[in-house]
């Protein structure tokens, strides 16, 4: 989740209804530092999208047009993780002038503009990199995101698995999350499960997916299923909030009291200005 053609991400925080909060500073925290810090390859970033953020020289003879664009993507791609929005247009502008057929540099002037809420030109600029490299898996997952984003989920799904298509991509956990999340927002919670165990079944250490599919199972009353997920989650990883939340109320669930105690001491004790330790001071265990 190769970037041969531009490796960015968006990250999955507005997915899901209900899933969205307990996606976006997680995702942050824990996908960017964990699940793909042994994907990211050497030269790459780890971006804010939760993907490995650089840009690998296309196969084959690289040309010193390319070359030169590529160093202006990859500044570009900089100062988007900086929230620079600015310097990064300006870095995209330079490199679309230098090589006005780089498809990397529309994809990432897709995601700036996506930033920035302008949607008629992050369509834009997704749709001119797919008209140079239709099948590029990360210009298909990020318009992907976009569609999802702007209400046409059912489109969006095409594009993620348009993205799967391709044997090489090395990070295809990604497109399954997006695919997962705006399954959700469809309503075909059936669908979104599928995409997570898929996400799982390519990497067992995957954090966003046993996130998922554990708050699937819980939401289904299929505790001991979502137990197996939440244990994983809290033990392979440092808990957040979240985690330990969803964790707790399965144990609850299950009437492991002692289990349930212990997780209730540790989400106060860690994290005591949070929405979850508010829930639980409450009481209000199915929020």
């Amino acid at each position: 989740m190769s970037r041969g053609a531009g490796q960015y991400r968006t990250h999955p925080e507005t997915g899901a209804p209900g899933a969205a909060r307990l996606l976006s500073a997680w995702l942050l925290a824990v996908l960017v530092a964990l699940l793909l810090a042994g994907c990211a390859g050497p030269g790459e970033r780890t971006g804010a999208s939760g993907g490995a953020l650089g840009v690998l020289p296309d196969t084959g003879e690289e040309t010193d047009t390319r070359r030169r664009a590529r160093i202006r993507v990859e500044l570009a791609a900089g100062y988007y993780q900086q929230r620079n929005l600015q310097v990064a247009l300006e870095e995209l502008g330079q490199a679309l002038r230098i090589d006005p057929a780089y498809p990397a540099a529309y994809n990432m002037l897709g995601l700036v503009y996506m930033t920035l809420g302008d949607v008629p030109r992050a369509e834009e600029s997704f749709e001119r990199g797919l008209g140079l490299a239709a099948n590029d898996a990360e210009l298909n997952n990020n318009f992907g995101w976009f569609l999802c984003q702007t209400g046409r989920e059912r489109e969006s799904i095409a594009r993620f698995e348009r993205a799967l298509n391709d044997p090489l991509y090395r990070t295809p956990t990604v497109p399954l999350h997006n695919a997962g999340l705006c399954s959700e927002r469809l309503g075909d919670v059936e669908a979104a499960e599928a995409y997570f165990r898929r996400a799982f079944e390519v990497d067992v250490s995957n954090p966003v997916a046993m996130y998922n599919l554990g708050r699937i199972y819980f939401g289904r009353g299929q505790h001991e299923r979502a137990r197996f997920y939440a244990q994983r989650l809290i033990t392979m990883f440092e808990p957040t909030a979240q985690t330990l939340w969803l964790a707790l109320r399965v144990e609850r669930a299950l009437c492991h009291r002692d289990a349930e105690a212990s997780l209730g001491l540790q989400l106060r004790r860690r994290f005591p200005e949070s929405q979850e330790a508010g829930l639980l001071a409450s009481g209000r265990y199915g929020d």
